[in-house]
């Protein structure tokens, strides 16, 4: 070391991760972003942010009974339904992450947690246990139609406010997706015989 240079102490590293973080929330559940740049009023988006949230609630619902009723499905068609059941809870993931991503879009907060799902969600919750196939079935066709009628009703307001990008996704994504499982599975309860006498 030079003489007369002062020798500088490092600091010492902390290479702990800071994961204790807590902060306020940065956007309540509930509100939508008033400036943003999105042709529609802030009331329109909310309004439709409150309707999706619902449609979003119910649709996670049924994503999850799809998954539950797949684990637990049992009898001679074990395997046909436990392929198409999964089938059904992919094709649900995928929209249910379509409705959220259109309530961001819209400036709204999208419902995420299993307690809140439960909480908002309109379609009842299955019993924790097994059920026959007939009323595993029963139920996921009650859970498509209630859906449905959701997404017929947010389409309809969605047009009257001039909401075209919630409408399309409703109509497109959401109702023909459901319209079109709700068919698969339904032809499950169809009573035919397996053999001609």
């Amino acid at each position: 070391m030079a003489k007369g240079s002062k020798a500088t102490k490092a600091a010492p590293a902390n290479d702990a991760p800071r994961w204790h973080a807590k902060a306020n929330e940065i956007q309540k559940f509930g509100t939508v972003i008033v400036d943003m740049p999105h042709f529609l009023k802030a009331s329109v988006r909310q309004d439709m942010v409150g309707k999706l949230n619902q449609l979003l609630a119910d649709s996670i619902t049924l994503r999850d009974m799809y998954k539950k009723h797949h684990w637990q499905v049992s009898g001679p068609t074990f395997y046909q339904l436990h392929l198409l059941f999964d089938k059904h809870f992919d094709e649900q993931v995928e929209l249910v992450d379509t409705i959220a991503e259109r309530i961001q879009v819209l400036g709204g907060v999208s419902i995420a947690m299993g307690g809140d799902v439960a909480r908002l969600s309109h379609i009842p919750a299955p019993p924790t246990g097994r059920e026959e196939v007939p009323v595993q079935i029963s139920r996921l066709l009650e859970a498509h139609k209630h859906i449905m009628q959701e997404c017929h009703d947010i389409a309809e307001a969605a047009d009257d406010a001039g909401d075209d990008g919630t409408n399309d996704m409703v109509v497109s994504d959401i109702l023909r997706a459901n319209e079109l499982q709700s068919w698969f599975i339904g032809q499950h309860l169809v009573e035919m015989p397996l053999i001609l006498k």
